[in-house]
């Protein structure tokens, strides 16, 4: 049973009903959050129930999402969320934390957290009768939909910036997406994609812009809290959790899910929310720095493009998602990002840029008086490093060249 009564905007706080908007608020174009018949649910669903569901993936949680489940058994699209927690010991020591744990989204089928809603938003395009989905990226994000489209029979056209990793690139063509690479930045290929929508009559998958977007991401909240329920014995709210943050729509999708599991009385407060930015894409670190809600634009530049944006188009609720959980704003430099990546891989974790980005805020935070060693620590890595092997090889030591003999080797390791 679908409990979607429809949206509310994150800034005025007008309601609306499913088929009375689509995107953003049409009175002052803030971001809409889905609504859901909380009521209805708490009489019908319990934990447990959905404890004992057997769908190995995000659609475990069908009954907490606005959407139909839109099959597709045996497609990649069936296949998106209940990513693995690990418990990287040698991080854990390496920190001086009693608990720590590292939630890889690399194992999702595109390999980034962004497959949890690429999947949502066609189930939304496919109850519609969308014939066209699009969307803007700097990889991840198209990738995400690309591949979720191709096993679906949906078409999807995708906006890029030239600069975007060739790996990420590589993706979208292989999955016989439309691809146009903009020459400019992913703020030029967002505003690019979003004239096409309206033009052609495109649905819109964009982040920070398509409501369906966040109801996706929060999937991992669910996760987070069913996890720390049946595996840890640890109360949510007990967890401090560290996101990496561009446009901001994970972290507000994270704070979403929890918001809805607090809504049905299934956990009693939120766990810490910490958003990590780069130095050189802060716009919303700032912004909280400055005890702002509005956010300026900063003309971005960092290795990790997946959170490389001038103007978050999610600044807002992020915003909202770190204060309501009593969290904070870290930023990190390119070179703490890079030596997060070789840190996370010689704990046997293979993160890209921006997924690193969440570690290395981490390992920033370590000193700090409001986190200590017996602060229970969730990391996300929103994606593979096979997403950039350029970062990769950069953050990684150069291999040595010796001669094919045994004689050699010994010499190198002598």
């Amino acid at each position: 049973m679908n409990h979607f009564l429809g949206y509310q905007c994150s800034h005025c706080k007008r309601e609306f009903a499913p088929d009375e908007v689509s995107y953003t608020c049409p009175h002052d174009q803030g971001n809409l959050d889905v609504i859901l018949d909380y009521a209805q649910l708490n009489r019908t669903l319990s934990p447990q129930r959905l404890f004992h569901a057997a769908e190995p993936s995000l659609w475990r949680y069908a009954p907490l999402l606005p959407i139909a489940d839109p099959g597709h058994e045996h497609t990649p699209l069936r296949f998106a969320g209940w990513t693995p927690v690990f418990q990287p010991q040698p991080l854990r020591e390496a920190l001086g934390l009693k608990r720590l744990w590292i939630k890889d989204e690399s194992k999702n089928p595109t390999a980034s957290f962004k497959d949890r809603a690429s999947a949502i938003v066609l189930g939304r395009a496919q109850e519609i009768g969308a014939k066209v989905v699009v969307t803007a990226s700097t990889g991840n994000a198209g990738a995400a939909l690309a591949g979720m489209a191709a096993s679906s029979g949906q078409k999807a056209v995708i906006f890029a910036p030239r600069s975007a990793p060739p790996a990420k690139v590589a993706q979208l063509l292989i999955y016989a997406a439309e691809v146009y690479l903009v020459d400019g930045n992913y703020d030029q290929a967002f505003d690019l994609s979003m004239q096409a929508a309206q033009e052609f009559g495109w649905y819109c998958r964009n982040t920070g812009y398509n409501p369906f977007t966040t109801e996706g991401k929060k999937t991992a909240a669910f996760e987070i809290w069913e996890w720390f329920r049946r595996f840890e014995n640890l109360p949510l709210e007990e967890l401090t959790i560290f996101v990496s943050v561009g446009d901001g729509n994970i972290i507000t999708g994270m704070h979403k899910g929890f918001t809805d599991l607090l809504r049905l009385g299934w956990i009693d407060k939120l766990p810490t929310l910490v958003g990590v930015q780069a130095e050189g894409s802060a716009a919303i670190a700032q912004a909280f720095d400055q005890n702002l809600s509005v956010i300026q634009a900063v003309k971005a530049h960092t290795i990790a493009d997946s959170i490389s944006v001038d103007l978050p188009r999610d600044g807002f609720r992020a915003l909202r998602a770190v204060r309501e959980s009593e969290g904070r704003f870290i930023t990190v430099s390119d070179d703490e990002i890079l030596q997060a990546i070789s840190a996370l891989g010689a704990a046997g974790i293979f993160a890209e840029p921006a997924g690193a980005a969440a570690f290395a805020g981490l390992k920033k935070a370590i000193n700090s008086p409001w986190l200590s060693a017996d602060t229970p620590v969730l990391v996300i890595n929103s994606g593979s490093g096979l997403k950039d092997v350029r970062a990769a090889m950069q953050a990684a030591p150069q291999a040595p060249i010796i001669e094919p003999t045994l004689q050699a080797l010994r010499r190198m390791i002598q």
